[in-house]
């Protein structure tokens, strides 16, 4: 019996430790579960939470831009609403001021800006590739990447090459999107010049138009104006309301570095062919930029590669070169380009031993501003350039620039630095907020013109 007694006691405890087993497995499995269970719910939360994220700042961007469209629209019907008499009251006429169109367009500039952070207002100085700001190797769509770099970088425009282009279709959607996605307006540019400095025309998305050399060789102004609207018909079919065109240079130097891309070698000659573009791509609405002041084309080097020096007398700048530009000037173009040719001539009592026009005071404001009477906006031409990026900083370029004068910064070689830089100048009192504001005011008067209805 005791033998019996002990293998039913150890036949019990066995069954015992096997419950006991199977209970701990249980509560074992229990408690992955509920682990398992709350993971999982926290990462349905965290999704939800980077949902809402998303779709908040999305609505906080369309609210931004409704609110900017909301205040365009109560200061245009102000003036309406302010002569409206009280129905059923007699009213003592009062002198009613009428506003200008320009009065208009400043006070619409003038309020949009005074809203602005210091770090929209700084982006806003810029004109890049999409790839210095989405960080794509080849920017040929704008999706996710284009949408959020504009909203941590509202730039003031976007520049695109042949690289970007592949097809009329995806440079329509990719444009289109683009400007969907930034917070404020932007200028869509591009070089389509004619000739070989044509980025469109060159992949087969635009008719492909002459030279300026051989178009300047026909004697007649008027190819130059067919040019300009065939070119701006093109453009802003896409989308584009920018050109960096035309060049205002003359080859007045022996085998000069322009080589065909200028109408002629005497102002006399080209002046007439650079108003006639600038008309033509003003009816198409797509805004000129004269290029290089104060002339490329007085210099046989390539500022691309490295320093490029004109030895041309100032005397010979005014009688000539100036001549084309404020030719164009008094046409009304919106915009003009600041070579980074070194010109001693016109930089006279600089105490640094390299100065490119782009970043001396004494071409950009003392001449082009002050001397030739522009008022509008004038950008630096790329600061990727070796007669640049050799000597300077992205930082240092874009501050000096700046100073010297300039209102937009061109493809500096690395974005994040000149941007970082300029903030940083305007946080600490190198380059005043004002400065920032006059150059924004140039840039928005552009880009607002078109709201205003005659």
């Amino acid at each position: 019996m005791d033998e019996k007694q002990q293998v039913k006691d150890e036949k019990k405890q066995t069954q015992e430790e096997k419950r006991d087993v199977r209970k701990k497995r249980r509560i074992r499995n229990q408690i992955l579960a509920y682990v398992v269970l709350i993971l999982l719910i926290l990462a349905a939360a965290a999704g939800i939470m980077m949902l809402v994220k998303q779709v908040t700042n999305a609505a906080r961007q369309q609210e931004e831009k409704e609110d900017s469209q909301a205040m365009i629209n109560d200061l245009l019907s102000s003036e309406n609403e302010l002569q409206s008499p009280t129905p059923g009251a007699e009213q003592t006429p009062e002198p009613v001021v009428e506003l200008t169109q320009e009065q208009k367009l400043d006070e619409i500039v003038n309020a949009v800006i005074e809203v602005m952070p210091i770090e929209d207002k700084v982006a806003g100085l810029f004109i890049v590739a999409p790839e210095a700001i989405t960080g794509v190797a080849k920017a040929v769509k704008a999706g996710d990447s284009t949408k959020d770099a504009l909203s941590k970088y509202p730039v003031g425009g976007l520049i695109y090459f042949a690289s970007n282009m592949q097809s009329a279709d995806q440079l329509k959607e990719m444009l289109h999107n683009t400007v969907i996605f930034a917070r404020a307006p932007l200028f869509i540019a591009v070089d389509e010049e004619g000739g070989s400095v044509s980025r469109l025309a060159n992949t087969g998305l635009a008719e492909k138009v002459d030279s300026a050399g051989n178009i300047g060789k026909t004697g007649d102004p008027n190819n130059a104006y067919q040019a300009g609207v065939t070119i701006g018909s093109a453009l802003s079919s896409y989308g584009f309301n920018l050109d960096l065109a035309p060049v205002a240079d003359i080859s007045s130097v022996e085998n000069s570095y322009m080589g065909d891309r200028t109408y002629g070698s005497d102002a006399q000659t080209a002046s007439p062919y650079v108003v006639s573009m600038i008309q033509g791509l003003k009816e198409q609405k797509v805004s000129a930029c004269l290029k290089h002041f104060p002339g490329n084309g007085a210099t046989t080097q390539d500022p691309h590669t490295g320093i490029a020096t004109s030895d041309r007398t100032a005397e010979q700048f005014r009688a000539e070169e100036f001549a084309v530009f404020q030719a164009g000037i008094d046409a009304g173009v919106d915009m003009i380009m600041i070579s980074h040719m070194e010109a001693p001539a016109l930089t006279v009592g600089s105490t640094e031993p390299y100065v490119p026009c782009s970043l001396s005071k004494a071409v950009v404001t003392d001449i082009l501003r002050n001397e030739l009477g522009f008022d509008g906006v004038i950008i630096t031409d790329a600061l990727n350039m070796g007669a640049i990026s050799d000597y300077f900083s992205s930082e240092e370029a874009a501050i000096y620039a700046l100073q010297a004068g300039c209102d937009m910064l061109l493809m500096p070689e690395n974005f994040e630095e000149a941007y970082n830089g300029v903030l940083e100048a305007v946080k600490n009192g190198t380059i005043s907020e004002e400065r920032i504001d006059d150059a924004l005011r140039r840039i928005y008067r552009i880009k607002y013109a078109d709201r205003l209805v005659e």
